[in-house]
């Protein structure tokens, strides 16, 4: 090589100093303007979400990141700029983009599965007007729009209560009736007045009844079609203050991704479906339990925060939590306690998630000493934390508790609507855009496996035999189950689903 071509080789090699990257605010406005999200652009500058989220708060890109940032917000800055002087007068938002009406909304959906509706429905999302319907279903097709309508919708006014049906706890009551003090409830490192915390599901059910004259079930079935937007709206609620920001759509790896349009992904759930294989000789009446709000209290769990990461080695950071491939530890219990895993038949290794592998691990330990310990090959996981939802879940509790106590049905079918709908749509689903977090959803369905099989081992534990255990809330066991598990309709109760009898009675012939 010349000098001349080593020279023309380093000037090719040498980069322009990167001009200085728009402030803070107007990097997340560019963003927004053109309707990104912060995934989208994550994908394209080969970083996560959360990267995204850093530069918008603060921090700067270095090196060749830097570059590529700098080149999508001058060209971000650039089309918002052709579009401001293009565009028509009256077609500009009133902060000078394009206006997002003038989009076809349907352009992005599968034409085949989209259908205009001869009159407005409400929306399964948002719960307002909607001109199209997606596999049958109204809803707005573009995320957008079903914003706007949930921020602008406003539920109609409740009816003011009398104070005598305002109930307190016994212990405010007290207190207000002797010093005229309000209540206060926590919130984060704070107390605020308990009046300040709004009770979205009691105004949600009375909007719902005032809507439909008081028919019952009317409004029921209105409360549960909107229980999507509305568990979202409460999580939101209650995460307020909160210390952890949630990534709500992460990247996640393909083993979370479903191999087929409507198959399933690579994670074990451990679903349980296990029977008893032989029971002592004779005739046996056997109980069929049926165990309250599953789900809801899976919502205790350890959930990972952030996207998950990948690591590799037979190591278990219990600060995290994610999924895991595992080979399993031989089960040797099948004749009086099903299996951890579920029910599995295929051999070797397999994805699991951390409330399986936090139960393996547990059984393994000295405590129990019920199996090996598993190995662990490769991990996805994240700074985990066990309360994430605790405050979202106590809302629901408290809800649903209230609505035992006042017969309130209304209230029961649509928190009970609410919170299995969050867990089942939090995956691959057209009906809650808000949140894609499918590691989260496959972690709380398994955490209720792993309760319903800690039932199921309380109960041999204490000398009752476990006859039957399956999916999350179903428990057959013989003997006095009323000395072992309380009974009643609170979710640490059980109530009882079916009695049956099994087996025959023992010979008694007569000698002659």
């Amino acid at each position: 090589m010349t000098d001349f071509e080593a020279i023309d080789a380093l000037l090719a090699r040498a980069k322009q100093e990167v001009a200085a990257l728009p402030p803070v605010d107007e990097r997340r406005a560019l963003r927004e303007q053109l309707n990104l999200s912060r995934t989208q652009v994550a994908k394209a500058l080969n970083v996560s979400p959360s990267t995204v989220g850093g530069w918008e708060s603060g921090r700067d890109p270095s090196g060749d990141l830097r570059e590529k940032y700098a080149y999508f917000l001058q060209g971000a800055q650039a089309k918002l700029a052709a579009a401001a002087e293009d565009a028509p007068a009256g077609e500009l938002a009133d902060d000078g983009t394009p206006d997002a009406g003038q989009k076809n909304p349907v352009q992005d959906v599968e034409q085949d599965d989209v259908d205009a509706l001869a009159a407005p429905e409400s929306c399964v999302l948002c719960g307002q007007p909607a001109q199209f319907a997606l596999a049958g279903l109204p809803q707005h097709l573009d995320a957008a729009e079903c914003t706007a309508a949930s921020s602008t919708a406003q539920p109609p006014a409740a009816p003011p209560q009398p104070e005598a049906a305002k109930p307190q706890p016994p212990a405010a009551r007290r207190t207000a009736d002797r010093t005229g003090d309000v209540p206060i409830v926590p919130k984060g490192r704070r107390a605020q007045a308990a009046s300040d915390t709004p009770d979205l599901i009691g105004q949600a059910v009375t909007a719902a009844l005032a809507q439909h004259s008081g028919d019952v079930e009317a409004a029921t079935a209105a409360l549960v079609k909107r229980a999507i937007p509305d568990a979202m709206a409460l999580l939101d609620a209650t995460r307020k203050g909160g210390r952890y920001d949630v990534v709500a759509h992460p990247w996640v790896p393909d083993i979370l991704r479903k191999q087929t349009a409507h198959g399933a992904d690579q994670i074990w759930e451990a679903r349980p479906k296990w029977t008893r294989p032989h029971l002592p000789a004779g005739r046996h009446e056997v109980t069929a339990l049926d165990i309250n709000g599953a789900y809801l209290s899976a919502l205790k769990t350890h959930l990972p925060i952030g996207q998950l990461e990948h690591s590799t080695g037979n190591h278990h950071d219990r600060r995290r939590a994610g999924v895991h491939l595992i080979t399993p530890p031989v089960w040797e219990h099948d004749a009086v306690l099903p299996n951890p895993l579920g029910s599995r038949d295929e051999p070797g290794p397999l994805w699991v998630t951390e409330p399986t592998l936090r139960l393996l691990l547990r059984l393994s330990g000295p405590k129990y000493g019920l199996c090996d310990p598993p190995e662990i090959h490769e991990s996805f996981t994240s700074g985990a934390t066990e309360n994430l939802l605790e405050k979202f879940r106590i809302a629901l509790k408290d809800a649903r508790d209230t609505a035992i106590a006042a017969d309130d049905e209304v209230t029961l079918e649509y928190v009970k609507a609410m919170y299995s709908k969050f867990v089942s749509t939090m995956g691959e689903s057209n009906y809650n855009r808000e949140l894609y977090r499918p590691d989260w959803m496959h972690i709380i369905r398994s955490q209720a496996f792993a309760n319903l099989w800690w039932k199921a081992h309380r109960a041999f534990d204490e000398g009752l035999l476990v006859v039957r255990a399956m999916g999350t809330d179903e428990l057959h066991v013989i003997g006095d189950w009323r000395a072992v598990f309380p009974e009643g309709r609170g979710v640490t109760e059980v109530k009882i689903k079916d009695v049956y009898s099994i087996g025959t009675d023992p010979d008694h012939t007569n000698n002659p």
